[in-house]
């Protein structure tokens, strides 16, 4: 019997008649193992049913924990068993749904008594409780659709997440090499509270954009469009560390906590979770299950820390540099997820770049993400990770469903928005599903660069090309891509001559741009000119044939590229200068042998 059959309402409603009876009553374990599992299977989650996962979200145990050593989960789950055959045998038969926890699994599953044979006993007809069921159901749905009614604005006001910043740490310490403690810190604290249900965190790139600035908190609550912020200092001596922190109410910079810790380096972790209970409190928030517990030592949290610092100082290359203490911070401590899943994201992004050898990267990142899932099952950014891992094999339904789970795990994740529509939705080209993708990610993420010329891209993709033009003017002089972002726009515009004059100025890096311009000015032999001469790679090739109209020559190059793989080549395949190889029936053949869908 599935969830639909039963309804789930008619499930939840047993659950809660069980929960009731004599054997659950009172035993919290069994009631909250019992609910745990019941209410993942009508989520459609069952296939995360896992022993770690029950451990960790039911039993409290710490990420990693190793169910071959532990076995409470097991040894709960035959407890359990137990006490669903009693209650069925004796003040719940007759009941219109049976729950069971079959063994070998922690699944459970719904069926009917009649279904097995289990008539209902003479005298205890189920009928009027169904409908006196559905009549209260009719009854409270309707009585608060009357309050929602009366009060709806107010309802969906308090519901909206609340957003907040946390401003880039300053260090204290008397050596700058310290700076990137606090940075690594700062980053810890910001993913720290974006898993915690209510708040809506800006992501560290905005963030970080007021590293080493005099802070005016309304100035960076105005730029970030957060409601607070979150600001401090971090003092490092040796072992020793002095963190200070408060949380400030942007509209009239009231302070609403603040909070001071003297504490060892291997009190780190705790510092953490205090801080988010502070602030926790003081918005009069639930801290669910943003409360992460993470136990390692004090070299590798060191490592960690200093690893998680490079991208947030160095932007993508960083990501490259952190692969080797992100490593020795594993050879430190194995069963340090977090750091496992930082090397996964990192092999993500190392493995987009046509410079490195794909086919090892992706081998790394699929060691690195696995082992992250199986120690600690509710690390957004390693879901996130395998997402991408999933679309460079080209198995698209993995990967979305892996991209949404790092999506419900830390919604406010602007890094798993941007995957999410990068990686999947416009390679399959679904563009305005992308679009919205990066929306929420521009939400969280006001302020960065790259998230600017992500949607710019995207938008010249839709061909909407006024507001691609929009975005490209926001990014900052030095941006290296700004005027191939920019000169795309403007060819869409129809300001061709523009365009030219911004390809030639920027030089060599829009020379296949440049090419393009000119073939579609009528300047053909300038165009083959820059083929010929200059021979660049075959996407330049690619995209200067299909200015001139030439299909075969197109087609010719992009087949030459087939090794990027499906998300590179989905990229590509959306761009609107590719738009001549539609409903070329060769471009089916190459879409397949990439493993896009026709």
């Amino acid at each position: 019997m599935s969830p639909t059959e039963a309804s789930t309402e008619t499930i939840r409603h047993q659950l809660d008649r069980i929960l009731a009876g004599r054997g659950f009553v009172g035993n919290e374990r069994l009631s909250k193992f019992l609910r745990f599992v019941v209410e993942q299977q009508l989520l459609g989650k069952a296939d995360e049913l896992k022993e770690s996962l029950v451990g960790i979200e039911v039993f409290g145990r710490a990420p990693g924990f190793d169910p071959r050593q532990d076995s409470v989960v097991r040894t709960e789950a035959a407890r359990l068993r137990v006490r669903l055959s009693q209650y069925y045998g004796g003040e719940g038969t007759g009941d219109p749904v049976v729950i069971e926890l079959p063994k070998g699994g922690y699944t459970p599953v719904f069926r009917q008594p009649e279904a097995a044979g289990e008539k209902t006993p003479p005298g205890r007809n189920s009928a009027p409780w169904r409908r006196g069921t559905r009549l209260w159901l009719t009854i409270t749905l309707a009585s608060l659709a009357l309050v929602l009614a009366a009060g709806g604005s107010w309802v969906g006001h308090k519901s909206a997440p609340i957003a907040i910043a946390v401003l880039p740490l300053n260090n204290l310490s008397e050596d700058p090499a310290n700076d990137y403690f606090a940075d690594g810190l700062t980053g810890e604290i910001i993913r720290n509270l974006s898993i915690i249900d209510g708040l809506a965190v800006r992501s560290q790139t905005s963030s970080f954009a007021f590293k080493g600035k005099q802070q005016n908190i309304r100035d960076a609550g105005k730029q970030l469009d957060a409601e607070y912020i979150l600001e401090g200092s971090v003092f490092r001596s040796g072992q020793q560390l002095r963190i200070n922190a408060r949380l400030v109410r942007v509209r009239d910079d009231f302070p609403l906590w603040s909070g001071r810790y003297d504490r060892e380096l291997t009190d780190a972790f705790a510092i953490q979770d205090e801080i988010s209970r502070g602030i926790v409190n003081g918005l009069r928030l639930k801290l669910g299950r943003g409360r992460r517990r993470y136990e390692t030592s004090t070299e590798a949290y060191d490592l960690y820390l200093r690893a998680r610092a490079l991208p947030i100082q160095h932007g993508q290359p960083g990501f490259d540099q952190s692969i080797g203490p992100l490593e020795e911070a594993i050879a430190k401590d194995p069963s340090f997820a977090p750091a496992y899943a930082g090397l996964a994201m990192a092999y993500a992004v190392r493995s987009g770049q046509s410079r490195q050898d794909i086919p090892d990267e992706v081998r790394k990142l699929r060691a690195a993400v696995e082992q992250a899932i199986r120690l600690d099952p509710l690390l957004a950014e390693a879901h996130d990770a395998l997402g991408r891992l999933y679309a460079r094999d080209a198995r698209w339904v993995e990967s979305e469903k892996s991209f949404q789970r790092a999506i419900e795990l830390d919604p406010g994740s602007s890094a798993s928005h941007t995957g999410f529509a990068l990686y999947l939705l416009r390679s399959l080209g679904r563009v305005e599903e992308a679009l919205d993708q990066l929306r929420i990610a521009e939400k969280n993420d006001p302020l960065s660069p790259q998230l600017q010329f992500n949607l710019g891209n995207l938008l010249i993709s839709a061909g909407r090309y006024n507001e691609a033009a929009s975005y490209c003017n926001k990014l900052p002089a030095d941006y290296p891509e700004r005027n191939m972002c920019l000169g795309r726009a403007l060819l869409g515009q129809g300001r061709t001559e523009e365009a030219i004059r911004i390809f030639i100025k920027s030089g060599g890096v829009n020379r296949a741009y440049l090419g393009y311009a000119y073939a579609r000015s009528g300047r053909r032999e300038e165009a083959e000119k820059l083929v010929t001469d200059r021979s660049p790679r075959p996407l330049g090739q690619a995209v200067v044939f299909a200015g001139l109209g030439d299909k075969e020559r197109t087609l010719e190059a992009l087949d030459r590229m087939a090794v990027v793989g499906p998300v590179r080549m989905g990229a590509i395949l959306s761009n609107p200068e590719m738009a001549l190889l539609r409903g070329d029936p060769r471009l089916k053949t190459l879409r397949k042998k990439v493993g896009l869908p026709e």
